[in-house]
């Protein structure tokens, strides 16, 4: 039997293919980073072409560096970026416009209109989604409404939409399809009764003809095409694994029975806890999306989103150039006792769950003479803290699960001092994989399981392993103090923007 599986990770900022064994470990990997277009202040672009590019190159390093075979790879699993959007002609394969990506803000002013059209409850009833810019359908409508000729376009059936892992595989197999995992981020999506809604998609007038085939998680997409430069030996290897990011990841870290959550620390942050068969409303402002479909069973999880996480270490370092690069903030958040009294919130993109204000900007609060350097790198990561422990607060309570331990993965879960502090903040453990490359591994588990490597969801939690626990060791009370502290500082930066 084959016993390989290759996940394409198309994140927020770079592209990645991770190559791994049966047992669950990577072979070899490949990463390439590709350019951010903020045309204007709270938008936020992709160039389509620079995600297949990259993506593709990466493919074929990591398969060129694992010096296997074309035989020896049983699939290839994707997941991705989510909410972002692409709409591209079906003819010529060209995109109509820049991918908008799910961080944008842009389609705010048509998000204010449906919820005075009084479309909030049947929007969170239908698609387990409150109404905010970050989901995907706004953003068609907008490419619809502003790119010349392409609204007659799409109503000629000439037109086709796809989040990411869409695009991907349209453009390695020809196949224009989705998964339910992907589909529930568009605001388009029936989650109870799994497909596309069509009072939505009138609504926010999308023609239908634009959307994609939904299929399980775990199963064939289609095959590589051939003539792709670089990819030949890789051509007739099925795709049959697909999930969103945060999705893949809470498989990838094994929490497959519900009450078990995990938060990716990435470019945003992401906590979801997986509630099993059931898919609950949230009272609180958070999400409830599908989790996977896989073996004619689905399962859900309640999910919150934090908007800027890491990137606001990248701020820190790009735009302030306080420091060189991400692990010297932890080095000098380590220097000082405190932050001085000094919070930082980073609302560049305004506030994700539990607020859900597009109109909250960036603050720097309680800044005296003496706040140095360290004090805000401190802030910025206590920051992130923050804001899961908001999420998940909330998330015990939608879900009526009570969590133990929470399980961590992505690029700023190596700070020893986020996860400690993070600790702190939940009065709860902190589990951190030995692989931290969970979104790519859950991935390759749907595709492996789909491709027969692996035979049951039990087998492929068992893969886990952890390499450190944190424990909290702060007063709980000194702890509730912050957290008071923090949530002064968030409602100063809500609401800024001028509507």
């Amino acid at each position: 039997m084959n016993g390989y599986v290759i996940a394409l990770d198309q994140g927020t900022t770079s592209s990645r293919a991770i190559i791994f064994d049966a047992a669950g470990n990577i072979v070899s990997q490949a990463q390439y980073p590709f350019e951010q277009h903020y045309p204007k202040p709270g938008w936020v672009e992709h160039d389509p072409q620079d995600i297949t590019g990259t993506q593709f190159h990466a493919l074929g390093a990591a398969f060129e560096r694992s010096g296997l075979a074309g035989a020896d790879i049983a699939g290839i699993g994707i997941t991705n970026q989510r909410e972002t959007a692409i709409v591209w002609d079906r003819e010529t394969g060209q995109p109509v416009y820049n991918a908008i990506v799910w961080q944008c803000r842009r389609t705010a002013p048509t998000v204010r209109h449906l919820v005075d059209m009084g479309m909030k409850d049947q929007i969170l009833r239908t698609t387990g989604l409150v109404p905010d810019p970050y989901f995907s359908g706004t953003k068609i409508k907008w490419i619809l409404d502003n790119v010349p000729g392409a609204r007659a376009r799409a109503e000629q059936g000439k037109l086709l939409f796809g989040t990411v892992d869409t695009w991907l595989i349209w453009n390695l197999t020809g196949a224009h399809v989705t998964d339910p995992s992907n589909a529930s981020r568009t605001m388009l999506f029936d989650i109870d009764h799994m497909c596309w809604d069509e009072e939505l998609c009138k609504v926010l007038d999308i023609p239908m003809s634009m959307l994609p085939q939904v299929m399980p998680n775990s199963g064939e997409f289609g095959r590589i095409r051939k003539g792709i430069p670089g990819l030949e030996q890789l051509e007739g290897i099925p795709i049959c694994g697909a999930a969103g990011d945060q999705q893949a990841a809470l498989l990838g870290q094994g929490c497959i029975q519900p009450g078990q959550a995990k938060n990716t620390y990435g470019t945003g942050c992401f906590t979801l806890m997986n509630v099993g068969e059931t898919s609950p409303r949230s009272r609180n402002g958070l999400l409830t999306s599908v989790a996977w479909q896989v073996a004619g069973k689905t399962s859900y999880a309640v999910e919150g989103s934090v908007f800027n996480a890491g990137s606001s270490i990248q701020w820190l370092r790009d735009e302030l150039e306080l420091i060189s690069t991400a692990h010297e903030c932890d080095i000098l958040a380590e220097q000082v006792a405190d932050t001085g009294g000094v919070y930082l919130v980073s609302a560049f993109t305004g506030l994700g769950a539990p607020w859900w204000d597009p109109y909250a900007r960036g603050a720097v609060l309680g800044v005296t003479r003496g706040t140095k350097r360290a004090h805000l790198c401190r802030a910025v990561l206590e920051g992130i803290a923050y804001q899961v422990a908001d999420l998940l607060d909330l998330m015990e309570s939608d879900a009526g699960y009570r969590m133990d331990v929470l399980r961590v993965d992505g690029g700023a879960s190596v700070s020893d001092f986020l996860m400690q502090f993070q600790a702190d903040m939940l009065q709860k453990p902190i589990d951190r994989p030995e692989t931290v490359e969970t979104t790519a591994l859950g991935a390759a588990f749907l595709a492996g399981l789909a491709a027969g490597i692996w035979t049951s969801m039990d087998q492929v939690r068992d893969l886990r392993r952890t390499q450190r626990q944190f424990e909290p060791v702060m007063d709980p009370e000194q702890a509730a103090r912050l957290i008071t502290g923090w949530h002064r500082a968030v409602e100063r930066a809500r609401d800024w923007e001028t509507k």
